[in-house]
C-alpha cells in the first residue's frame, strides 16, 4: 500500500480501471459543513448515534432525537455539493463508474448531478412509518415540529453528523413529536439507524455493480461500520484492487493497494482540471 501526496498514483488508478466501484462516506461530505463520526484513528468523536432498538423503545429517547434534529436539520437542509462530490459527477459523466454507492444521508451526490446513487443507509429529506411504511416529505414534518413546539424554533446549536446538533443539558420532557397521519405510528426519518439493517435490496443492487466493476474506489469512509466494509471485503475476494482516499486510518486498510490521504476534494480535483 502506499500514498500519493500529489494524486498521481490516484490518477493512475483511475486511468488504469475502467469501471469503478465508488463508495463515499462522512469524509466526502465533510468540506460542506457535515460533521464526520470517526477521529484519524476510526475512533467515535462523540457518543455513539442513537440506536435503533433505543429510537423505538423509548419515547424521551424519540423526544431528544426529534428535538437536537428540529434544529440541526435547518442547517443541514442548506448544505451544497462540494469539489468532490462534483469531481465523482464528472467522473460518472465520463462513463467510468459502474456504480455509485454511499453511506451519507445528504443526498450532495445527486444534487452535483450524479445519477442512480444508492443511498446505502437512506435519505434525510424523508420521514418513514415505522407500521405502515408511508413516506413523508422533510419540510412539512419539520413544520409540524415547530408548529408543536415553537420554543424551540429560537434555539440554535453546534452542528452533529447526519443533521444533529448538540444540545445538552436541556429538558426533553415535553417536545410533542407527531404521530404517523395515517396510522398513528411511529414515525423515524428515512435512514438506517445504527443497529439497524441496511434493507437486502440495496446490498444486492450495490454488489450487483461491484460484481460489473474491475476496481473499488473508496473516497472518505473509514469503513469501520460493516456495511460499507462488505464491499472491500467481497472485492478483495475477488481479486479487485481497492484504492481509498481517506483522513485517517481505515477498517480496511490491509485490503488497500493504495491509499491517498487527503481531503476528498484536494485528492479528486484532478478529474475537474482533466
Amino acid at each position: 500500500m502506499m500514498g500519493s501526496p500529489d494524486g498521481g498514483a490516484l490518477r493512475d488508478f483511475i486511468e488504469r480501471h475502467a469501471r469503478l466501484f465508488v463508495l463515499t462516506g462522512a469524509g466526502c461530505s465533510t468540506e460542506s459543513g457535515i460533521p464526520d463520526y470517526r477521529d484519524a484513528d476510526g475512533g467515535w468523536k462523540r457518543a455513539r448515534p442513537v440506536a435503533f432498538q433505543a429510537f423505538m423503545a423509548d419515547p424521551g429517547t424519540r423526544r431528544r432525537y426529534w428535538a437536537r434534529s428540529l434544529i440541526g436539520w435547518r442547517r443541514f437542509r442548506r448544505a451544497l455539493p462540494n469539489g468532490a462530490h462534483r469531481a465523482l459527477a464528472t467522473l460518472q459523466r465520463r462513463g467510468r463508474i459502474e456504480r455509485l454507492v454511499t453511506q451519507n444521508v445528504d443526498q450532495l451526490h445527486e444534487a452535483a448531478g450524479s445519477e442512480e446513487v444508492i443511498d446505502l443507509h437512506g435519505r434525510l429529506d424523508r420521514v418513514c412509518c415505522t407500521s405502515c411504511d408511508r413516506l413523508l416529505p422533510r419540510e412539512p414534518f419539520q413544520l409540524e415540529l415547530l408548529r408543536r413546539n415553537p420554543a424551540w424554533g429560537d434555539l440554535d446549536a453546534s452542528d452533529a453528523p447526519d443533521g444533529d446538533a448538540d444540545l445538552d443539558g436541556l429538558d426533553f420532557s415535553a417536545f410533542d413529536v407527531p404521530d404517523c397521519p395515517a396510522c398513528a405510528g411511529v414515525l423515524k426519518p428515512d435512514v438506517v439507524f445504527f443497529g439497524e439493517s441496511v434493507p437486502p435490496l440495496r446490498v444486492e443492487a450495490a454488489m450487483r455493480g461491484l460484481e460489473r466493476a474491475d476496481a473499488m474506489l473508496v473516497v472518505g469512509s473509514s469503513l469501520m461500520v460493516y456495511s460499507g466494509y462488505r464491499f472491500a471485503q467481497a472485492a478483495a475476494r475477488e481479486g479487485k484492487p481497492i484504492a481509498a482516499v481517506n483522513l485517517g486510518r481505515t477498517r480496511a486498510d490491509e485490503l488497500l493497494c493504495l491509499k491517498v490521504e487527503q481531503r476528498c476534494s484536494a485528492a479528486l480535483d484532478f478529474l475537474q482540471r482533466s
